[in-house]
C-alpha cells in the first residue's frame, strides 16, 4: 500500500511523524511524508521513507492555511498513493477533497484538540472555521486515531466516528546517568509558545539558585523569553538551546535532573494532552514535573515517575522542585520507577496499535 501523510511543519523536528512513517515503511508500506518548506528550514536527512516539502508564499495566518491546502490538494490530485493520512485539521480539507475526487482511502491523525488550543480558543471566528472543517470532513472518515484515550473518547462523541490511540512514545533505549557533580538541570523540550509555562519557569529560577534551566526549542515567544530572562536577572542560569533534532534529544535529555512538562490550563487541548516530552523524559530515566491533568494523573498512578502540580505558578514550581531536592529518597524512588515505566511506555509496544489500525485500512 502507498501511503501519503500530510503535515504543515517542515518535517525536521516532527518526532511523531518520523516514528510513524518509519514504522510503516519497515513493515512493508510505501510511505511519503509531505510538509512545507520554511525560510529557516535545514536540509532533510535521508530516511527509509520519502519526504517532500511544498513551498508557500505565505507562512502564517489564514492566507497560509488557504494557500497550503490549495497547493496540497493540487499535489494530491496527481501524486501516487492508495491512502492519505491527514494530520490535524489544518491539512484535512485537502486530504478530504482529493481522496473524494480520486476515490482513495483516507485516515485522520489528530495530534491535538485543534479547536481548543490556546491560539484558537480566544478567536471565535477562527474556532468556527476549524469546527466547520471538522464537521464537514470527518464524517467521511472510517479510520482515525489520536495521541491519548481521553481525546479519543471526546472525538468519538463529538464527531461520531471511532478513534484509535497511538501514543507519542520514544523507542526503548538504555538511559545514561549525568556525570557526577553536574548541576541540577531542569529541562524543557518543545515549542516556546503561549501557555507552555515557560514564563513561570523563568520566574521560578530566581529562587532556585545553583540550578540551571535548559530550553530546547524555539517558537513564537523566543525573543520575548530571552528578554524576560535578562530582565529577571536569571540569564546566567538559563540556556536557550534552540532547535534540537529528534536524534540528538536523547543524549541531551539524559543530562537533566528533572524534566518539565508544565502547561497552563488554557483550553481543553492542553488539559487532555499527552506530550512527547513526558515519555522522552521517562525513557531517559529522568523524573518529571508535570501538571495534574487527567492523562498524566492516570500514567502516574500506573508508574509513579512524576510530581503533579495542581496549579501552575512560580511558587508551586519552586515548592515542588525544592521538595524533591531536599528529599533525595523521593527523587530516588521516582527515578527507580522510570526503569519499570520505560519497559511499558515505548514505541516498540505502541507500534503494534499503529499497525493494527493500518491493517484495517487495507481491508
Amino acid at each position: 500500500m502507498y501511503i501519503l501523510c500530510t503535515v504543515t511543519n517542515d518535517l525536521t523536528y516532527d518526532q511523531r511523524m518520523q516514528r510513524i512513517c518509519a514504522s510503516l515503511a519497515r513493515n512493508g508500506y510505501s510511505v511519503t511524508l509531505v510538509g512545507r518548506a520554511l525560510p529557516h528550514s535545514i536540509p532533510l536527512e535521508d530516511r527509509i521513507f520519502r519526504q517532500q516539502r511544498l513551498r508557500c508564499r505565505f507562512n502564517k495566518g489564514i492566507l497560509f492555511y488557504l494557500e497550503f491546502n490549495l497547493r496540497l490538494c493540487w499535489h494530491l490530485l496527481w501524486a501516487r498513493y492508495d491512502a492519505v493520512c491527514s494530520v490535524d485539521l489544518d491539512t484535512l480539507p485537502a486530504g478530504w477533497a482529493a481522496t473524494w475526487l480520486r476515490r482513495k482511502k483516507r485516515v485522520f491523525d489528530a495530534h491535538e484538540y485543534f479547536t481548543e488550543v490556546p491560539e484558537v480558543t480566544g478567536r471565535p471566528v477562527v474556532k468556527w472555521v476549524w469546527n466547520t472543517v471538522a464537521r464537514v470532513c470527518l464524517p467521511a472518515y472510517r479510520h482515525a486515531y489520536t495521541v491519548g484515550p481521553a481525546l479519543a473518547e471526546i472525538f468519538e462523541k463529538k464527531y461520531g466516528i471511532p478513534f484509535g490511540v497511538v501514543r507519542n512514545m520514544p523507542a526503548l533505549t538504555r538511559p545514561e546517568n549525568p556525570a557526577p557533580g553536574a548541576p541540577k538541570i531542569l529541562l524543557y523540550q518543545g515549542a516556546l509558545n503561549e501557555a507552555r509555562g515557560i514564563e513561570q519557569c523563568l520566574t521560578a529560577m530566581q529562587q532556585l539558585e545553583g540550578m540551571e534551566l535548559w530550553l530546547a526549542g524555539e517558537g513564537d515567544l523566543s525573543g520575548r523569553l530571552r528578554q524576560m530572562a535578562a530582565d529577571l536577572g536569571v540569564q546566567h542560569q538559563v540556556r536557550f538551546l534552540g532547535y534540537v533534532k529528534p536524534a540528538d534529544l536523547p543524549a541531551l535529555t539524559a543530562q537533566a535532573w528533572l524534566g518539565l512538562n508544565v502547561l497552563e490550563n488554557k483550553g481543553l487541548s492542553y488539559y487532555y494532552s499527552l506530550a512527547n516530552k513526558f515519555f522522552d523524559y521517562v525513557q531517559a530515566g529522568v523524573p518529571v514535573l508535570t501538571m495534574d491533568f487527567p492523562e498524566y494523573r492516570a500514567l502516574n498512578a500506573q508508574h509513579e515517575v512524576a510530581l503533579l502540580l495542581d496549579r501552575l505558578t512560580p511558587e508551586t514550581m519552586v515548592s515542588a522542585v525544592r521538595y524533591v531536592s531536599d528529599h533525595p529518597e523521593v527523587y530516588h524512588r521516582l527515578k527507580e520507577n522510570t526503569a519499570t515505566a520505560r519497559r511499558d511506555w515505548n514505541w516498540e509496544r505502541e507500534e503494534r496499535m499503529l499497525l493494527k489500525i493500518w491493517a484495517k485500512v487495507e481491508e
